[in-house]
């Protein structure tokens, strides 16, 4: 059984301070995870697995393995002073009014809205006579708040709700159907529901989509055939039919239906990957008509934005990287009869469509700026927002009078104004009420030079007035992947951060969306390392204008950001002193086994695509690559035990490696969330729970015997 030496914390003083060697230590030992040796041979290649037994999530031996880890874990935490007082201002600054933009359906105005702390966002709706009510609360679904509500879709005439739930995080739905006037439930509730949309026909029914069950466990079993059904009002779940998927010929992992508002046309993009889908069409107006394909491959993404009759507007990125939008006759939709409405520029495309306008929003470098057009395509003008951050909306239906939009960045609480389209003017419809001064802190952005050359954009956000010498406690945040985008958002959790003293700085990789396609190409398949360099040349630049130090540094990242973390410090070890891998994909070369796993592939390759592909996996996956006798930083690996996304078998195996390999004193613990999945309708109370652990822990092993900044007392360390 290994053990490591943990420092004691012996008690709580008024000023922060670093000690760098602590007086009193205590042994700490970690559960004895048994090797059960499996060998795959790929290409001639054996790999051992010591740890598959831990991928059967539902095997008792797995499930005491997990406690004794959360036993070992939170007597670790409960020994660090200042976690509480992490929680309770977590809590004190999370406890305001939050206030989503209305949308009309029906003859009632609908909003969300959170009282403070309450673990899900409210459901409100407002009559014509301006009384609100709630109209659907998820903190009434389940007592512990772990089943939240997901995707909500009214019928065309707003008279019927259907809207769907997920029970302890899992991505398995059930949708729910409800009498929008009397709040009776209407029918029997669809199940096994996963990766869904629902857009409705009119009145009388909709689309959804689904995997068949798996016959192993539901939770980690492979689902390889997404299949579009339709659901009939009144009629039995079992009667609803499959509209495409159903063919064994071709696989299509994702299958999406969607609706046009006139009920004219249903389109439905199937994908075999994260990214590209081919795109067909129907006339819904002519029972006879079948559907026609506009795009017959998977290089691009292509989806309907708009229709005016025939007319159909496509944003695509077929011959164009940064997408641009299309017209074409339905009639005669395919790609030889496309032309421009809105070219491709040199900044990534977001297009919305709202009160008889066209909102093309772009990412200039992460940051948005939002232009307006008619239906000639003729620029209207450039909506000037409040500032420089992320602004999202923009959208609603053609005869609205008014459209609204929201806007942040990394240290300004998000806002919601109202705009009058006519003529570009908008005011402040809600602002958050909230103990923060956003003016106390500065956010820039800086643009640093990686491995090969290439100039990568990053955003450090802090307080006014530090000292640059190297000592102020950073976290690094990634995500590099999948064609996302991280573009500024204000967070209460970092927001905590900061008020610490702390540096958050967010690097924009390759991998990502923020420069279209050509961006997150560089950073897929046999170019993944570009990700991984283009984080540790973060790192690098934060230490070398003395942000902070290897001593002082934190990565952190979930998902695809918890395998940046992982190969980020299993290739660097060096270079930060906590790592904090998410609900990570951290076993590369079995990732595409589980759940949905196989359709990452478009990202990652898989080891058995050929031998080149498996030995560039084997040579970044986290899991194979943890060595003996090298010190990794302090690490707390964090996942759910209902994640069926990335399920959490790639976070124990890598957990295990490192506790039986660690050299030197920096702890390695897993903190495991019960009943939790992968992060989604996470409930308010476990997010701060979490959220004080994680710093905790961070703070602490970066030698903080208490807090570096006390809000209450306004005393610095």
């Amino acid at each position: 059984m290994k053990k490591i030496i943990l420092p004691v914390i012996t008690g709580l003083l008024l000023v922060g301070c670093k000690q760098e060697t602590p007086k009193n230590t205590i042994a700490l030992n970690y559960p004895k995870t048994e090797k059960i040796p499996v060998v795959d041979k790929y290409f001639e290649t054996e790999v051992t697995d010591n740890y598959r037994w831990l991928e059967d999530d539902r095997s008792e031996k797995t499930e005491a393995w997990v406690k004794a880890e959360n036993a070992v874990t939170f007597d670790y935490l409960d020994k660090i002073t200042y976690r509480d007082q992490l929680k309770e201002r977590l809590s004190e600054l999370w406890n305001y009014e939050k206030l989503g933009v209305p949308f009309e359906r029906g003859d009632y105005t609908y909003f969300y809205k959170n009282d403070g702390l309450q673990n899900h966002y409210v459901l409100y709706r407002k009559n014509k006579e301006g009384k609100d009510e709630v109209f659907l609360d998820p903190n009434s679904f389940s007592e512990d708040g772990t089943t939240s509500l997901s995707t909500v879709s009214f019928s065309k005439d707003g008279k019927i709700l259907a809207y769907s739930i997920s029970e302890g995080g899992s991505d398995w739905r059930k949708i729910i159907i409800m009498d929008v006037e009397s709040k009776e439930i209407k029918e029997d509730t669809l199940v096994d529901v996963k990766f869904s949309g629902i857009s409705w026909k009119g009145n009388e029914g909709f689309y959804y989509s689904s995997y068949d069950k798996p016959k192993g466990s539901e939770l980690s079993a492979k689902t390889d055939q997404h299949k579009l059904y339709y659901h009939k009002l009144g009629t039995s779940q079992k009667s609803d039919k499959v509209i495409f998927g159903a063919t064994a010929e071709e696989k299509h992992r994702y299958v999406y239906a969607s609706v046009s508002d006139d009920d004219t046309y249903l389109t439905i993009a199937a994908k075999k990957y994260t990214k590209g889908n081919k795109l067909f069409i129907k006339n819904l107006k002519d029972p006879n008509s079948k559907f026609t394909t506009i795009v017959d491959d998977y290089k691009n993404d292509t989806y309907l934005l708009e229709n005016v009759g025939s007319k159909l507007y496509l944003v695509t990125n077929l011959n164009a990287p940064n997408q641009r939008i299309v017209t074409v006759d339905a009639a005669n939709p395919g790609v030889e009869n496309w032309k421009d409405f809105i070219p491709e520029t040199e900044n990534v495309l977001s297009p919305s469509t709202g009160s008889g306008y066209f909102f093309a929003s772009y990412m200039v470098d992460a940051v948005s700026k939002v232009y307006q057009y008619d239906y000639e395509g003729k620029l209207i003008r450039e909506i000037e927002l409040p500032g420089v951050g992320s602004a999202g909306g923009f959208g609603g239906k053609k005869e609205a009078k008014e459209l609204y939009f929201s806007f942040t960045n990394y240290k300004t609480p998000g806002t919601s104004y109202q705009l009058n389209p006519k003529d570009g003017t908008y005011k402040k419809y809600w602002k958050p009420n909230i103990a923060f001064n956003s003016d106390d802190y500065e956010s820039k952005q800086v643009f640093y030079t990686s491995k090969d050359g290439t100039k990568v954009p990053m955003i450090i956000t802090h307080k006014k007035g530090i000292e640059l010498n190297g000592k102020n406690p950073t976290i690094l945040y990634g995500y590099g992947g999948f064609n996302v985008s991280l573009t500024p958002s204000f967070s209460i959790t970092n927001a905590v951060w900061m008020e610490q003293g702390g540096v958050y700085a967010v690097p924009n990789l390759r991998g990502g969306g923020e420069y279209g396609k050509k961006w997150h190409k560089a950073g897929t398949k046999m170019q993944k390392q570009n990700v991984f360099d283009d984080f540790i040349a973060a790192a690098e630049f934060l230490i070398k204008e003395k942000y902070t130090s290897s001593d002082f540094l934190a990565v952190r990242g979930g998902s695809n950001g918890g395998l940046l973390v992982g190969a980020t410090m299993t290739q660097r070890p060096d270079l930060m002193k906590v790592a904090l891998p998410a609900v990570g994909v951290l076993d590369m070369l079995r990732y595409h086994t589980f759940t949905a796993g196989a359709g990452w592939a478009y990202d990652y390759g898989t080891a058995e695509d050929n031998k080149e592909m498996f030995e560039y996996l084997k040579g970044y996956s986290p899991v194979h690559n943890v060595k003996s006798g090298v010190e990794y930083p302090a690490t707390m690996v964090t996942t759910g035990d209902h994640d069926d996304r990335v399920v959490p078998a790639h976070s124990f195996k890598f957990a295990a490696e490192l506790q039986d390999k660690q050299q030197g004193t920096n702890p390695v613990l897993i903190r495991i969330e019960t009943n939790a999945g992968h992060g989604a309708g996470t409930p308010v109370a476990k997010r701060i729970e979490q959220s004080a652990d994680i710093f905790g822990f961070t703070l602490f092993n970066m030698g903080f015997e208490t807090l570096p900044y006390s809000p209450k007392t306004k005393i610095k360390g």
